[in-house]
């Protein structure tokens, strides 16, 4: 009987693709894969009625899915391997055009790298003498509320593509934006090591969900210009 109803909103999908599913069964489709002999439908409503939404559901840490009954280990590594594999989705395709021509369009571009991440984390935008792009990526992973700056990968990276120029960003997974004195530290030392280099740091983004703080923007880069 499960494999019947299986087959019908698998041929439903491929059909209409997820138009004409309610969200219930979108979860029910997702999670015949990682559970692939019982019935799904319970444990949907199960985390629907929990987490209230798909978004939340796929957003949630893994220790949040596990205490469930029914869920387990294996359907929060199957959420986080959809939530991840997305993020790097929409990341390649936003790499084949990457120009940014406002702050806003930087800033949104950064935010993927960040959502669904329980730590904080430390990413890098490295750009030649024309502007383009020559390396993007998370350098370094902390704690739910630190996180060290790599001095020596940081080098390492800017010395390999001969960059002259970085935007520097990481998150707040506490979901408040604004900069701390630590942050405020951080840029000061990080603007200080670059200036040794010749390199200019155009930005430091602080990301917290969706929201997002310019540490330009605010005036408190322009401080140390010129390694004040």
């Amino acid at each position: 009987m499960h494999s019947k109803h299986r087959e019908r909103l698998k041929s439903r999908f491929l059909l209409s693709g997820l138009d004409y599913l309610a969200t219930h069964e979108i979860l029910e489709l997702l999670l015949f894969y990682a559970i692939p002999r019982k019935n799904t439908n319970e444990i949907a409503h199960i985390l629907l009625d929990h987490f209230g939404s798909l978004h939340n559901i796929l957003d949630a840490p893994p220790s949040s899915l596990n205490n469930l009954d029914g869920v387990g280990k294996e359907v929060a590594c199957f959420f986080k391997l959809i939530l991840n594999t997305l993020f790097l989705y929409l990341d390649g395709k936003n790499r084949e055009t990457c120009q940014f021509r406002t702050r806003y369009e930087l800033c949104d571009h950064l935010m993927l790298k960040f959502i669904g991440r329980y730590e904080e984390a430390n990413a890098i935008i490295l750009l030649d003498s024309k502007g383009k792009i020559v390396f993007e990526g998370v350098i370094c992973t902390g704690t739910h509320n630190s996180v060290e700056l790599r001095v020596r990968l940081l080098i390492e990276l800017i010395t390999i593509h001969n960059a002259a120029s970085i935007v520097f960003a990481h998150n707040h997974p506490s979901g408040i934006a604004i900069p701390s004195k630590q942050d405020i530290f951080t840029t000061k030392k990080l603007n200080s090591l670059l200036l040794s280099l010749n390199v200019s740091l155009i930005d430091h983004i602080i990301v917290a969900d969706y929201d997002y703080v310019s540490l330009r923007d605010c005036n408190i880069l322009g401080l140390f210009d010129k390694g004040g």
